[in-house]
């Protein structure tokens, strides 16, 4: 109530409330308050990829008020058209029925196409609406041609709300392009350059020749007391343990050792980027990718030059097995690899049988993903694992049914570290979670969960001085 009091009727603001304390709702009751007022006629929700879905089949049906009469229709690609999609599409702009709420709702890589772009900015001409950014550190990144076009598109609505839970998730230069959406001027700044002088101390490397100015690894931000105060005018940020009453979160880790194949390439990896096996040649041009190879040596597989992916001996999986059999109820797991997922599936199809799991990745399709939610929720369902990557899976979906969550693998981002383990800890969800790390022993393993539980920003340890200790 607070939040849509101080909101509703603002042209711009931010809703910075934490995974599932209701922003959804929030959102929804803003639009209906608007429209009522005659001020709306339509919204334009943006989210990603794997949660837009879930605004049109769950949230909006749930959350809009029963008075207004409303319709709604989702984004696809014109080369991923079917023809019910095609014709739901036609009616979009077919204003000869009785008054009522549009929804559209896009997923926010369309806006990496020039299409998705042309649909919106029609869209926009076409209403008076409210555009909403759901997860709004999607469009962080001022260079990325996603940002630029949504940031673009959005002049020409009427009203704008940005959401997300984490609006840092690696430093407060996250805020720049998030809040420039909104409008340029809030933060008082016109460029990037000059918001990130004014709030981070700046070195210079030199990267093949050239000068390159980055955030300083120690010591990095200044007048941060400055830039909440000025966020605070447009924004509304509300914590789980301010109106919820959840259980607590619960970690452990469980350690594994390398086999002695996965020494013999993780050691020729680390000091000479040069691995093979099985005559597969694999070599790296920079460390980034180094690091990657090195992750995927734990994990269990060997990715060559030519593509090619070789399973290599581990105790990971084992481990995992181990893990499942200890626990009680329902468990989620999260993987980084696409190769693992499908690992995991077989291995625990074997060990637990073919109807015990589902997935939730990108090799999941669309149809069958809310599926797979619901038989994983569903207590009287046979569905005990939920294997997915948190990239696909980790964003706008309720999986209260576990009580165990456990990190096969982990990435490098730490909002999609963030937004996974809160899939089981949000409303509904009556007991501890217990986070369960398998970490492989004297690793990038190591390195990554723990840069992660420190919530260090880990981009600007890669370019710094500790880049000799990760590896």
């Amino acid at each position: 109530m607070k939040a849509l009091e101080s909101s509703w009727d603002k042209k711009n603001y931010a809703l910075f409330c934490e995974m599932g304390t209701g922003k959804s709702k929030i959102l929804l009751d803003n639009i209906a308050m608007l429209y009522d007022k005659g001020a709306i006629d339509a919204a334009l929700i943006v989210a990603p990829k794997g949660v837009y879905k879930n605004w049109v089949e769950q949230e909006i049906p749930k959350h809009v008020p029963d008075h207004i009469n409303c319709r709604t229709f989702y984004w696809v690609a014109p080369s991923s058209r079917t023809k019910e999609d095609k014709q739901m599409l036609s009616q979009l702009y077919d204003k000869t029925r009785d008054p009522c709420l549009t929804f559209f709702v896009m997923n926010v890589e369309s806006f990496s196409t020039a299409p998705g772009k042309e649909e919106a900015t029609k869209f926009l001409w076409a209403y008076k609406t409210l555009m909403a950014v759901d997860e709004s550190t999607s469009i962080k990144t001022p260079s990325a041609a996603r940002t630029q076009n949504i940031s673009s598109v959005g002049r020409h609505a009427n009203y704008k709300r940005i959401m997300t839970g984490s609006p840092v998730t690696k430093s407060p230069l996250d805020l720049y392009s998030q809040c420039g959406f909104l409008d340029s001027e809030l933060l008082g700044h016109d460029t990037f350059n000059s918001f990130r002088m004014r709030y981070a101390n700046m070195t210079t490397i030199h990267v093949n020749g050239y000068r390159v100015e980055i955030v300083r690894p120690n010591d990095s931000y200044r007048n941060l007391d400055e830039l909440s105060s000025v966020v605070s005018d447009f924004s509304y940020r509300i914590l789980k343990e301010d109106c919820l009453d959840l259980p607590d979160k619960v970690y452990q880790k469980r350690v594994v050792q390398m086999t002695a194949e996965q020494k013999r390439l993780y050691n020729s990896m680390k000091s000479i980027a040069l691995a093979e096996l099985n005559k597969k040649v694999c070599s790296t041009m920079n460390v980034l990718t180094q690091m990657l190879r090195l992750h995927q040596i734990t994990c269990g597989h060997f990715k060559a030059d030519d593509g090619t992916i070789t399973a290599v001996k581990n105790n990971r999986m084992s481990e995992l097995l181990d893990v499942l059999e200890e626990c009680e109820g329902k468990v989620i797991i999260w993987s980084n690899y696409v190769q693992d997922i499908e690992n995991i599936a077989k291995e625990i199809g074997k060990r637990f049988g073919e109807g015990s799991f589902c997935t939730y990745y990108g090799g999941t399709k669309q149809k069958h993903r809310q599926t797979s939610i619901d038989n994983f929720q569903d207590p009287d369902s046979p569905v005990r694992f939920f294997i997915g990557n948190p990239q696909t899976g980790g964003y706008g979906i309720t999986l209260t049914a576990a009580k165990t969550v456990v990190y096969y693998s982990n990435s490098y981002d730490l909002e999609k570290r963030l937004q996974s383990e809160d899939r089981a800890h949000r409303i509904g969800q009556t007991d501890k979670v217990n986070y369960v790390d398998i970490i492989c022993e004297e690793s990038v393993d190591e390195k990554i969960v723990a840069a992660l539980r420190q919530k260090i920003d880990i981009a600007n340890e890669i370019l710094g001085e500790e880049l000799k200790e990760w590896l």
